[in-house]
């Protein structure tokens, strides 16, 4: 009596062997590997959305920094409106307090959500960010970096979104990372405001100007905004074109001798 060979066993073809490979939901644009999570939407729309209301709030930076330098501050805690603000107090238009505590909201609104996506994505999401580079094993030193750069963070020539994102992969507590942000932001805009006071009159004048002129001076912002993204999304097609490509991404069998 014969024993049946077994047959061999075929490889998955059709939609199972595409769930093996890599399929549309591993986009490498895509700070999340696989399917994403509820989390992981919320949090993404939450940057799309902090991103667009930087070009929708871009004109009234502008325009309001030579006549309501106090709502500027509160929508976006510009540098340009801390210090029209203080200029404005010195003249008798509001006091230092006023301008001081305006900027908080302004210069922290999108710091816990950028500290979210550290604590979800990690490096993944960090080297994506412009000026990334040079912190990107920065969350091994702990709060040696994490504590002093969040306190610096307006100081620190790094965008802000990096930092707080690097404090979210070394899994900083939110609590924290909000109460440092809280000391740096009041030493920033104290800076500013004792310099917008100083200033005075000539501040006044000077915002003045920028808000007679806004239109021009958005226009000059957008062109120098869209140069700048257009340059990083180069710099990453490069890394992405030099990085060698695998055997699992290209789809061909290694070689075996």
């Amino acid at each position: 009596m014969s024993v049946p060979e077994p047959e061999p066993v075929q490889a998955a073809e059709g939609p199972a062997a595409a769930a093996v490979t890599a399929g549309p939901r591993d986009d490498p644009r895509l700070p999340w590997q696989g399917k994403p999570r509820a989390a992981d939407i919320a949090c993404w729309l939450g940057i799309v959305l902090s991103g667009l209301s930087y070009w929708v709030l871009l004109p009234l930076r502008v325009s309001l920094v030579g006549t309501h330098p106090v709502v500027a501050e509160l929508l976006n805690g510009g540098t340009e409106a801390i210090i029209a603000a203080a200029a404005f107090a010195q003249a008798g238009h509001g006091t230092l307090a006023v301008v001081v505590l305006a900027a908080i909201p302004g210069l922290m609104k999108f710091d816990a959500l950028y500290w979210w996506a550290g604590r979800l994505w990690g490096e993944r999401f960090i080297m994506a960010l412009p000026g990334a580079q040079r912190v990107a094993r920065a969350h091994r030193a702990g709060r040696k970096f994490t504590w002093p750069a969040i306190v610096l963070s307006s100081f620190l020539p790094i965008p802000r979104a990096v930092i707080f994102a690097v404090a979210g992969w070394a899994e900083m507590r939110l609590v924290t990372v909000l109460i440092l942000d809280l000391i740096g932001a009041l030493l920033w805009t104290g800076l500013l405001a004792g310099l917008g006071y100083e200033l005075g009159h000539g501040a006044v004048v000077a915002a003045k100007t920028v808000s007679r002129y806004s239109l021009w001076f958005t226009i000059g912002l957008v062109a120098v905004s869209l140069v700048l993204i257009v340059r990083h999304q180069r710099r990453l097609l490069k890394q992405q074109h030099d990085q060698p490509a695998s055997p699992a991404s290209t789809g061909a069998e290694p070689i075996s001798d």
